[in-house]
């Protein structure tokens, strides 16, 4: 029997602040820095959905292409690898380039 899908929650990955996922088939490893609780908008199909943006952090320079992309902790904890459509954003601080993941 397959198990059911569980949706992702800001709570599933405030516990891995800090830690590095490689991107599965690349050369890029980048840090989750960021959990960002956003307010849930009036008209969301799902009250109870609270949205929120994961910010992951890489190297400069050589940044990873825009789309789906195969996470998992570099460290092998933390349990299954997520599939995250991650989008490289704007990076005022140098030394850095940011990435996005939004569930909204």
């Amino acid at each position: 029997m397959a198990a059911d899908f569980v949706a992702p929650t800001a709570d599933t990955f405030a516990p891995h602040v800090g830690a590095s996922f490689r991107v599965e088939g690349g050369r890029h490893v980048l840090a989750l820095s960021q959990v960002e609780r956003l307010e849930n908008q009036p008209g969301h199909g799902n009250p109870a959905f609270e949205p929120f943006v994961l910010i992951f952090s890489g190297p400069p320079g050589d940044v990873l292409a825009e789309g789906m992309h195969t996470l998992a902790r570099e460290d092998g904890e933390g349990g299954i690898a997520h599939d995250l459509y991650l989008i490289p954003v704007h990076t005022p601080a140098p030394g850095r380039q940011d990435y996005q993941a939004v569930f909204n």
